[in-house]
C-alpha cells in the first residue's frame, strides 16, 4: 500500500483550489477524523478530545449518521466541527459524476456542513469545480495511516508527531478498521501537542469559493 504521510508539495499545488493546511504561524493544529461516527471509535475519540480541551472536525459519512443519529449529535453538542465525506464513501476517481454529486446531495440532508473531504482523498478537476459553489474542500497535510493494517500504533503515532507543524491538518479515521492504531496513538498525539503548547482547533466554516 502506498500513500504519503505528508502531503508533497507538487500535490498541493496540482490541487490548489483545495485546502491541505492553515496559516504556519499561529501555535494550532487540526485534528479530523474520517468515516464516522462509529460506535466504539467515536465515542472514544470524543473523550480523549475531552481530556485534552481539543476540539476537532469529524467528516461523516451519511449513511453513519443516518445508522448512528446519538453519537453525531454528541459531536454536535460537545462543540465539535463536522463536514460531509458522501452517503456511501464513494471514490471520486472510480464513480460517475452524476452518481458521484447526488452522493453527496444526499449527504448533506443529514449533514449541515460546507466543508467536505472526498474519501481516499479522490476527487477529479471537474467535480471540484461542481462542488466549489457549495464546499469548501478540505485535505491534509499529515496523514496518521491509521487504517493501514500492516503498521503498528507506535509507527502511527511517528506518522504524526515527526510530520507535525503549526497549521497542520492531521487525518485519524474513527473506524473499526482503524481502531487498533486509533487507540494508541490518538491520545498520545494530543499529549504531544498539549506538550508542545499548540491549540488543537476544530475548522473553521468557510464560504464555499
Amino acid at each position: 500500500m502506498f500513500y504519503f504521510t505528508k502531503t508533497p508539495a507538487l500535490l498541493k499545488n496540482i490541487y490548489r483550489s483545495c485546502t491541505w493546511s492553515l496559516s504556519p504561524t499561529a501555535p494550532v493544529v487540526y485534528f479530523t477524523f474520517d468515516d464516522g461516527p462509529h460506535p466504539q471509535a467515536t465515542p472514544f475519540v470524543l473523550d480523549q478530545l475531552q481530556q485534552y480541551n481539543a476540539k476537532a472536525t469529524f467528516f461523516c459519512i451519511g449513511k453513519n449518521v443516518v445508522e448512528q443519529p446519538d453519537i453525531y449529535q454528541r459531536i454536535l453538542t460537545e462543540g465539535h466541527a463536522v463536514g460531509n465525506h458522501t452517503h456511501n464513501h464513494l471514490n471520486g476517481w472510480k464513480t460517475g459524476n452524476k452518481t458521484y454529486l447526488e452522493n453527496i446531495r444526499t449527504a448533506g440532508s443529514y449533514i449541515k456542513s460546507n466543508l467536505f473531504r472526498p474519501p481516499y482523498g479522490r476527487v477529479s478537476p471537474f467535480q471540484i469545480r461542481q462542488l466549489k459553489p457549495d464546499f469548501h474542500i478540505i485535505m491534509w497535510d499529515v496523514l496518521s495511516a491509521d487504517f493501514d493494517t500492516e503498521i503498528s500504533g507506535e509507527q502511527c503515532l511517528q506518522n504524526v508527531v515527526f510530520k507535525l507543524q503549526k497549521g497542520s491538518i492531521i487525518v485519524f479515521h474513527d473506524s473499526a478498521k482503524a481502531w487498533e492504531r486509533l487507540e494508541y496513538a490518538l491520545p498520545r498525539a494530543l499529549a504531544f501537542c498539549k506538550k508542545k503548547g499548540w491549540r488543537m482547533e476544530a475548522l473553521p466554516q468557510y464560504q464555499p469559493k
